[in-house]
């Protein structure tokens, strides 16, 4: 049986709503934040226009210190999203934490169980722009990924990974 939809709200927030904020915390016109209460922003970082953070009535959003993301990206974390500090993330970008379950032919796909899986992000990583990060995969400290990438596994940590899907093709030294 289908289930009844209801509106997520507006999007529209305000600072004392979040699970907490750090010191000189920009959001650019256009960001839109669900579940609020489920996010957690440290000092200096930088929300670009049009951006979506769903937040989600479990799990959390983290985002560390000194973190700059660009326009249009979509973070959805039911599952849990944690990035480190000093993090890059390009316009555009994906970051996913649930799917819909397999059920078989009977049961439509829209209409299955969610399965959620976390998103991690270390330390000083740079995600390129359109890259989309599926669930449950953790991308370790130093790590570049490529423009366009589909990261659906983990990356170990200062590695340079891109494509679709995205492949480690050297270490940063």
């Amino acid at each position: 049986m289908p289930k009844q939809y209801s509106s997520h709200g507006s999007g529209e927030f305000e600072l004392e709503q979040f699970k907490s904020v750090g010191q000189n915390v920009v959001f650019e016109a256009g960001v839109l934040v669900f579940h609020p209460e489920t996010i957690e922003l440290g000092d200096n970082i930088y929300v670009g226009h049009n951006t979506i953070l769903k937040g989600y009535f479990k799990n959390s959003l983290v985002i560390g210190d000194n973190t700059w993301i660009g326009q249009n990206c979509f973070f959805h974390s039911a599952g849990g999203i944690r990035i480190g500090c000093n993090v890059g993330i390009g316009p555009h970008v994906k970051i996913l934490t649930s799917s819909h379950a397999e059920q078989g032919v009977d049961v439509p796909i829209l209409f299955s169980e969610l399965e959620f899986s976390p998103v991690s992000i270390g330390d000083d990583c740079d995600i390129g722009i359109g890259s989309i990060i599926l669930p449950g995969v953790s991308i370790g400290n130093g790590v570049q990924i490529g423009a366009g990438s589909v990261v659906t596994k983990n990356i170990p940590d200062h590695a340079v990974a891109f494509g679709v899907p995205a492949k480690v093709v050297r270490y940063r030294k």
